[in-house]
């Protein structure tokens, strides 16, 4: 029986989502991939002085470094990366579904934070950050319009990328929908909402939240807007300027920090 095209678009989906690599580069983010268990490390090109300062995780991770010329730099990096000697060839964490970060345990009122068409790398790598700090479970994203797992991303992220999950969902709003059903409150963030975030929360700490930042200019989508549980703004001390989209979510974090849970 022929397969439909649906299940072989599929699994030709999944076998190149298996053969995708990524290269990393820093030594921060380099250091930091090394060191972590759930990463599959392909490949790993240090200068003489890299290595030595990479020394320790080189050792505790096992692998054979190739020794490169600085002034002929081997890896396959943009012109532009600043690698200070050190680049690693990785697979894209695997993270698990969305109800296993939605549901994983962790201190207080769950948060999770959720991007519409976030592309900047820069940008997302700083999302990344601010979660970790905030105690996030979570940054999630589309998989198509959102910044993949690049070397920019982790270099931008300074080490968050191999500790905080970053899931990429097939569709944002089916991915709000589910969360809804798993007990989240969805809050979407929008300059032009009538309530701020905290009076939003008001009586609702206690609770799983989700907060959606849309891209710097469009926002979020209509269909994102429609779905979520209600829209918020993040109050300003004047009308003038406004924060981009990392410092945005960095804010609505800690506003939105939940309640402790205290032991028994």
């Amino acid at each position: 029986m022929k397969k439909p095209r649906w299940v072989i678009d599929k699994e030709q989906a999944k076998k190149a989502a298996s053969a995708e690599t990524v290269w990393l580069f820093g030594l921060h983010a380099v250091r930091d991939a090394l060191e972590n268990p759930r990463r599959e490390r392909l490949r790993l090109i240090v200068t003489r002085n890299a290595a030595d300062k990479l020394a320790d995780a080189i050792a505790a991770s096992g692998m054979e470094p190739e020794i490169a010329d600085p002034r002929r730099f081997t890896a396959p990096l943009d012109p532009g990366s600043v690698h200070q000697g050190a680049a690693l060839e990785v697979r894209p964490l695997d993270w698990g579904s969305l109800a296993d970060v939605a549901l994983s345990d962790g201190p207080g009122a769950p948060r999770l934070v959720l991007l519409d068409r976030v592309t900047d790398p820069h940008n997302v790598g700083a999302i990344l950050r601010s979660a970790e700090v905030f105690g996030a479970r979570a940054v999630i994203a589309p998989r198509h319009h959102a910044a993949p797992e690049t070397g920019a991303l982790a270099k931008s992220a300074s080490g968050a990328l191999e500790r905080q999950p970053y899931l990429r969902v097939r569709n944002l709003a089916d991915a709000i929908i589910e969360l809804q059903g798993m007990g989240y409150f969805v809050v979407g963030l929008a300059g032009e909402a009538t309530d701020s975030i905290e009076a939003v929360l008001e009586g609702r700490r206690d609770r799983p939240v989700a907060l959606v930042l849309g891209a710097e200019g469009p926002g979020l989508r209509p269909r994102t807007r429609e779905v979520a549980d209600a829209l918020a703004r993040i109050e300003f001390a004047s009308d003038f300027g406004s924060l981009n989209v990392s410092n945005a979510a960095a804010v609505a974090l800690y506003a939105a920090r939940g309640l402790e849970t205290t032991p028994d």
